[in-house]
């Protein structure tokens, strides 16, 4: 029966990362159909090689720093308990690998190619996992001081905090040091829209999103027998949630339909454990809400270029879904209790700021060392051809 309890759990933590990995291919496939047409292969070969270099930086460095966990052993040993220690390392690093993917949504159209995977290799190898460490595994003695203050550990069940805010607001801070995209705010005060290539390649991306975040979240128990179909429930309400009040509040606009259950379940992730269906769903709603209106915000009134919106979908739910776990999960709101709502603020605002150190420091020495920017003539003819050498279409455009 261990031994079947072993097998079974590896096989349960590998679907959870084969999900979540399948989750980049959404990342992809949303900025994709977000950004201009000049620069969709771009987004494409972004994320697949920022995955590819969050491996190796989390294999040889990262894990370690969070887990204290290092492969350099023999392969008996790893392959001991079914392997399961490597799948499991597997499963966190899709957790790892989505902070250059949220990253990339912000900078894209005129960032360059090789000082984005220096940072990918920066975030993922130490300032992700420093909080990732504090948050699961306790390191540091900060969970243990939470406990002691206000009775409980800062609750984060499959992320909210520990990714989605971190990564957003890394991502805010790679924004305001890149600059705004040419022409997007001129000098007399009108915006370009600089409107989306492919609203169906959006979709689709918000759909492989939306799917795979169900092994984002269930998966995140990481053995067999602590699944719960409370979380799958709580995700999928939050989701709905938020994609009704975006769709209300954005009039229809399918980059704000599209992007509401994504903004639902940023949120849930932290409290989906432990919240009411009726509480998932009123924080998929306020998710929903605070993207439509930090986003419109964001961009017209504050001019800050986030192209895909990664700060309020990302940083901003996020940080609301940490503080939201605090309230739904209180018994007194038909939670399960456990949590501290004191726990959770402290802890959501570390992570914010860990991420905004960590984001300015990493994206502010590559500025001053490397430059961050395409240049001027790079960035008019687009990321395709000015790094890829090669468009989306190629036939078509050479026909023409």
């Amino acid at each position: 029966m261990e031994q079947l309890k072993q097998g079974s759990d590896a096989l349960f933590i590998l679907l959870g990362a084969v999900m979540v990995l399948a989750m980049h291919g959404g990342f992809a496939f949303l900025e994709l159909g977000t950004v201009r047409k000049k620069n969709q292969v771009n987004a494409l070969v972004k994320i697949l090689v920022d995955f590819s270099v969050s491996t190796i930086a989390y294999f040889f460095v990262g894990y370690a720093v969070a887990y204290g966990v290092s492969f350099f052993t023999g392969a008996e040993t790893l392959a001991a308990k079914n392997g399961y220690e490597l799948v499991k390392f597997f499963f966190l690093l899709t957790f790892a690998a989505a902070i250059p993917a949220i990253v990339s949504g912000g900078i894209a159209e005129r960032a360059r190619f090789g000082p984005q995977l220096i940072a990918t290799a920066a975030l993922v190898a130490l300032v992700y996992p420093v909080f990732e460490g504090i948050a699961w595994n306790g390191r540091f003695g900060v969970q243990a001081w939470l406990e002691r203050v206000t009775g409980a550990p800062f609750h984060d069940f499959a992320g909210s905090v520990v990714v989605h805010a971190v990564g957003g607001w890394i991502g805010l801070a790679a924004v305001l040091l890149l600059g705004a995209r040419a022409n997007r705010y001129r000098k007399d005060g009108a915006i370009s829209a600089h409107p989306p290539s492919s609203i169906p390649f959006l979709a689709l991306g918000a759909w492989v999103l939306s799917v795979g975040w169900f092994g984002f979240n269930v998966m995140s128990a990481q053995t067999i027998d602590k699944i719960s179909g409370l979380v799958a429930v709580n995700s999928l309400m939050a989701m709905v949630g938020g994609t009704l009040v975006a769709t209300l509040l954005g009039r229809n606009d399918p980059g704000f339909v599209h992007n509401g259950p994504l903004a639902g379940l940023v949120a849930v992730c932290a409290g989906s454990d432990v919240m009411h269906p009726v509480g998932a769903l009123v924080t998929g709603g306020v998710a929903g809400a605070i993207f439509v209106t930090l986003f419109t915000l964001t961009q017209n009134r504050w001019k800050i270029d986030d192209v895909l919106g990664v700060w309020p979908l990302h940083g901003l739910c996020g940080a609301w879904g940490g503080i939201a776990c605090g309230i739904f999960g209180a018994k007194a709101l038909g939670g399960l209790g456990g949590v501290s709502f004191g726990a959770q603020l402290a802890g959501t605002l570390l992570g914010v700021a860990w991420a905004l150190i960590g984001g300015f420091v990493v994206y502010g020495v590559l500025k001053a060392a490397l430059g961050l920017r395409l240049s001027a003539e790079e960035e008019h003819n687009g990321a395709d051809l000015s790094i890829h050498k090669i468009g989306a279409t190629p036939e078509r455009e050479v026909s023409w």
